[in-house]
């Protein structure tokens, strides 16, 4: 069976209207990434997670040592590992997707700021932290982590308590006579 040559034309959205062939079409401007610059003096990337009422304040910075750890911070000089800190283990993989995704767990020190909400919403909190950390410090780890879903919010939150009735949604039973 003989190829049969298609021509398309894309159609400029710019002001002026005029369409050139597929093969014509500009090329996209390849830029330089410039290495990770620490987004503050201390040589830190920060990022901010919310879930529910859970927020997570991330801090990471490449390993020293060549052995990255995910640390708790509970106070100012007491910290717990995230094994310590979560008991159940879908809250531990919650924590390290970001890093697992972007193949960089073992090689930055994160540590985390953790408060309100329950363990399930601090670890989503702390995966969304994680996440923008990681784009901040490599901008080339978007697209995989926004693919996963690991750069969106989840905006659910529990609906509030309405005046005369038992509950959000429930309600007294109804009595016709």
């Amino acid at each position: 069976m003989a190829e049969q040559g298609f021509q398309t034309t894309i159609t400029n959205p710019g002001l002026t209207g005029e369409s050139v062939k597929a093969d014509e079409a500009p090329a996209p401007i390849a830029r330089e990434l410039p290495d990770p610059k620490p987004a503050d003096k201390h040589g830190w990337w920060w990022g901010t997670g919310r879930r529910k009422t859970a927020v997570a304040r991330v801090r990471i910075r490449p390993a020293k040592e060549g052995n990255g750890s995910v640390q708790v911070q509970l106070t100012r000089k007491k910290f717990k590992s995230i094994d310590e800190y979560f008991s159940e283990p879908r809250d531990r993989n919650d924590v390290y997707a970001p890093l697992k995704l972007t193949d960089t767990d073992g090689k930055l020190d994160v540590f985390i700021r953790a408060h309100g909400g329950g363990y399930m919403g601090q670890a989503q909190a702390i995966r969304l932290g994680i996440a923008r950390a990681l784009v901040g410090y490599d901008p080339s780890f978007e697209p995989a982590l926004r693919d996963a879903a690991f750069l969106t919010r989840d905006d659910r939150e529990v609906e509030r308590k309405k005046y005369g009735q038992p509950g959000a949604r429930k309600r007294f039973q109804f009595s016709k006579r």
